[in-house]
């Protein structure tokens, strides 16, 4: 099984192959509607996939849903597209870009979403680089319908406190949970490394309304 990007850098465009969604960076990008699944199923988005080990559980349990993993490295988005064609898990597709990028102009709409292990960006100078401001829960206000949910997902107590005021100054979210427990909620490798060093786990769920 080979993934190429059929075109130069200079010639780079967004492109929908088989179930492989790619979103280059440095360009002029614009609304446009891509057929991510053949089908109508209800769909869920995963953003921060990693090696698409949450997700790919999630697809294979829960094959009445179809399932996008969002992931801006390319070396691991092509990691998770590879174990959906091993495993033949066809109700999964991978978009690989910058999750801002793909809610504004691509993201189709969804029912649920889940944000695992954001990159917490702990240095203030590094804190535009954030994926969770209020400005990204905005454009998922286009994509999420009223009664839809996100949970966020992060070992860093910190940014657990910035995330629940981000989607403060949201008033279309409605605040569900703070726990650190979810028994069910699926393994990931970040999860089962910090978890394995100790640390708390905050899974923050919000509804759309």
């Amino acid at each position: 099984m080979k993934l190429e990007i059929p075109f130069t850098w200079a010639e780079r465009h967004p492109i929908l192959l088989d179930r492989f969604f790619y979103l280059p960076g440095h360009y002029d990008h614009r609304e446009k509607i891509f057929p991510f699944f053949a089908d109508a199923k209800p769909i869920i988005i995963e953003y921060c996939s990693g090696n698409g080990q949450w997700i790919g559980e999630k697809a294979k349990q829960n094959q009445q849903v179809n399932w996008i993993a969002v992931e801006k490295k390319f070396e691991r988005a092509r990691q998770i597209w590879l174990k959906g064609e091993r495993e033949q898990i066809l109700n999964l597709s991978v978009a690989c870009g910058e999750g801002f990028l793909f809610t504004r102009y691509y993201a189709p709409l969804a029912v649920e979403i889940y944000i695992n292990f954001p990159d917490p960006w702990p240095k203030r100078r590094h804190a535009k680089h954030r994926l969770i401001r209020a400005s990204f829960l905005q454009e998922l206000l286009r994509i999420v319908r009223p009664g839809g949910k996100a949970t966020c997902v992060t070992d860093h107590p910190s940014y657990a406190q910035e995330i629940g005021a981000e989607f403060a100054k949201c008033p279309e979210w409605k605040f569900l949970f703070n726990i650190n427990e979810w028994p069910d909620y699926g393994r990931s490798f970040f999860n089962d490394l910090w978890i394995g060093k100790g640390k708390a786990i905050h899974y923050l769920s919000y509804e759309r309304i």
